[in-house]
């Protein structure tokens, strides 16, 4: 998950409950400045124990940019209510609504955004309906489930919470609220009340049917190179929930565009939002100019030259774009 610094909305935000053919959802929703040229739109998904709250940081630069911006809760999370029964919180269920929230901001079809958990619903829903999206990208995400430790973390929560009272498991929960964020740092107290809230407001249900995803979720390696979409993946330098070489070794299989951002954990949508706001346009610029290109070039950002797997893949894959430049961290 992401831990928001601030609560203060960006300029030209929304706050509303967007209306779907599944339902209302809480959005925010940031629009460009008066002047700028308007590239396109992007719908931004929220991870585990998240919400739309996480992207508060990325809504500005991404706007100045001149990208219409909404994240969103999905159902059950925070401000968006949702059923009780598990079978609401299945990977489908999920993936059709953001189907329909793509369809409800009325821009035509939207880049699709994926954090940590929230990339597992995109995938989803871009593999069901790839004609509603620009493009995929799978931030702090990865084709298959977690990291050993994460798997063991997400099992003792789900365990937690069908036996304890949520109020109860919150104060087991706080770990959760630091992955990928910096050691030791206080949290302000609006942040705390702000943590504490979301998590009593999100369902049990939801909570326990994304771990069930995050510890068991297939590896999606063959969908996501078989998806008509630009693809990019991107994540933290020090990324914890999935291990780096499987993130780095899914971008050059794929043949996707690739960032890694230095300095950055599981959450480069907080610690590092203009960096990776300009990581994101870039990538949606040039998906936008072409946008039947499979493999935009996956590079091995470390050292800024492409990686023997991603230049393989550009060789066994008929249309890609061989010139294809990756944003550097």
């Amino acid at each position: 998950m992401s831990k928001p610094r601030s609560l203060a909305l960006p300029p030209r935000t929304r706050t509303y409950r967007l209306s779907t053919a599944r339902g209302e959802f809480a959005v925010l929703d940031t629009a460009p400045p008066a002047g700028v040229p308007r590239h396109g739109t992007a719908l931004l998904l929220p991870g585990f124990t998240g919400s739309k709250e996480d992207f508060l940081a990325l809504l500005g630069p991404l706007s100045e940019a001149g990208y219409r911006a909404v994240a969103v809760d999905g159902r059950g999370q925070h401000e968006t209510p949702g059923p009780r029964g598990r079978a609401a919180y299945r990977r489908k269920a999920l993936a059709l609504d953001a189907v329909a929230q793509a369809a409800a901001l009325g821009d035509g079809p939207a880049h699709l955004l994926g954090h940590s958990f929230g990339g597992l619903v995109a995938r989803a829903a871009a593999d069901l309906a790839p004609e509603a999206y620009l493009s995929l990208t799978l931030l702090s995400s990865g084709p298959g489930r977690v990291a050993r430790g994460q798997r063991v973390r997400v099992r003792a929560l789900r365990t937690a919470l069908a036996l304890l009272s949520k109020e109860r498991v919150w104060s087991a929960t706080r770990w959760l609220d630091t992955r990928g964020e910096e050691p030791g740092a206080a949290d302000p107290p609006e942040i705390v009340r702000f943590l504490r809230r979301r998590w009593m407001r999100t369902r049990i249900a939801q909570l326990a049917g994304a771990g069930r995803l995050l510890v068991g979720d297939p590896d999606g390696t063959a969908a996501l190179r078989a998806l008509p979409l630009p693809l990019h993946i991107a994540y933290g330098a020090e990324e914890t929930v999935w291990p780096v070489p499987d993130l780095a070794a899914a971008a050059a299989r794929t043949g996707a565009h690739h960032t890694v951002v230095a300095g950055a954990g599981h959450s480069p949508n907080v610690s590092h939002p203009v960096e990776l706001a300009a990581r994101l346009t870039a990538f949606w610029d040039l998906a936008a100019r072409d946008p039947r290109s499979r493999g935009l070039g996956s590079r091995d950002l470390s050292s800024g030259t492409p990686s023997a797997g991603a230049a393989r893949n550009r060789r066994a894959a008929p249309g890609a774009a061989e010139g294809g430049r990756a944003a550097s961290a």
